[in-house]
């Protein structure tokens, strides 16, 4: 007789102290490629109360039952989250990605060298370093034994194409065996120990949710209009050392030198983000694509100095050390977030033997997120 296969179970992540991290879970026990209603049912429901779910001994999980799972969040969603911009040379996306060719919404992301997988022959990979997109850089001699959030983010085109709803990400290959120091270097004093290559996250709720009520007000009232074709647009500016948001050096690009613009893609989305199944709020924006604010009077602050000003200091008390869960990643791990409700951060300086291979896939939502006064249940 064939051997019945347990059912899933979930259970909470596990946070050493002094963390005061209050998401992610772990769902053991799920065959993804076979996965019944039921089944997603019950991943779906894990994913909205927790954020960030973890599957372990996924090795097995194809390409295509990746995509699957992912689409599942969203059937009417169209194509990957950010369209065709990679095609663009100068988009800072560009080097970061490589498509899998039988499966086009799922991307190979990592690092170094790889003869062949999925397709792929003779791949270079390289893992976005913090020296290449920050202005100010860890010395040399630090590479190694230190690191920086690379870019705090939303994965989202943010012009034409909806933020997709979920991600998922997928570990074929992870080096391992040292650990990193990571530093903010912003002054405060801050760092964190993190795994070599981490995936860093923080909840959009508890960076809402530890706001003065004053900020509460602002952010439930007010909108961010993104800049048009964004990944383009900043491919001259740099980022803060704590990865949140870019410096204002007048090192964008102008107008006259982005692709054509549609007005009528420009994206301008609330500034905080419901969650469809618990009704939370999430502060939600991508600090480094913000180009205005729109204000609940109708006023829009236009000024991208005091607009980057602003959103820093209400998203920098959330990256903290005690909210960030750094992800320690096995081969076999699949981690699927809410793309809608998290930030996630790029982590990690590697030698270039240290060979990193990772899927990732996200599609394009087919409506925009929830607002703050959306009915949800």
């Amino acid at each position: 007789m064939p051997i019945a296969t347990p059912p899933m179970s979930v259970s909470p992540l596990s946070v050493p102290a002094p963390s005061r991290v209050d998401f992610g879970a772990k769902i053991e026990n799920a065959v993804i490629e076979t996965m019944s209603d039921d089944d997603f049912a019950l991943i779906r429901d894990t994913l909205y109360k927790h954020q960030v779910v973890v599957f372990k001994n996924q090795a097995g999980l194809s390409p295509k039952a990746q995509y699957e799972l992912t689409r599942r969040f969203d059937p009417s969603a169209q194509g990957y989250g950010h369209g065709k911009t990679l095609d663009a040379k100068r988009s800072i996306l560009h080097p970061d990605l490589k498509t899998v060719p039988h499966q086009p919404e799922v991307q190979i992301i990592g690092n170094g060298f790889v003869p062949e997988y999925e397709g792929l022959k003779n791949i270079k990979l390289v893992h976005p370093h913090h020296k290449k997109f920050h202005k100010h850089a860890i010395p040399d001699e630090d590479d190694l034994d230190y690191t920086r959030f690379y870019r705090w983010h939303i994965d989202a085109a943010l012009y034409d194409l909806n933020p997709p709803k979920v991600t998922t990400l997928m570990a074929v290959s992870v080096p391992k065996g040292r650990r990193q120091t990571l530093r903010y270097d912003d002054k405060t004093g801050e760092e964190l120990d993190v795994p070599l290559g981490t995936t860093a996250f923080v909840s959009g709720y508890n960076m809402y949710n530890i706001l003065s009520d004053e900020d509460k007000e602002f952010v439930r009232t007010s909108r961010i209009e993104y800049a048009a074709h964004p990944y383009i647009w900043m491919s001259g500016a740099k980022s803060r050392s704590d990865g949140l948001g870019l410096f204002s050096d007048n090192l964008e690009l102008p107008e006259s030198e982005l692709p054509p613009i549609d007005a009528s893609k420009i994206q301008i989305l609330p500034m905080v983000w419901k969650n469809p199944v618990t009704g939370q709020l999430a502060l939600q924006m991508h600090p480094s694509a913000i180009r205005k604010i729109h204000l609940a009077n109708g006023d829009v602050i236009d000024d991208l100095v005091n607009v980057r000003e602003i959103v820093h200091r209400l998203q920098r008390p959330a990256i903290s050390p005690q909210y960030v869960y750094a992800h320690d990643w096995e081969e076999g791990d699949l981690v699927l977030f809410n793309n809608q409700g998290v930030l996630h951060s790029v982590v990690g300086a590697f030698r270039e033997d240290e060979v990193r291979l990772f899927r990732q896939c996200n599609m394009a939502a087919s409506e925009g997120p929830l607002g703050p006064d959306a009915v949800v249940g």
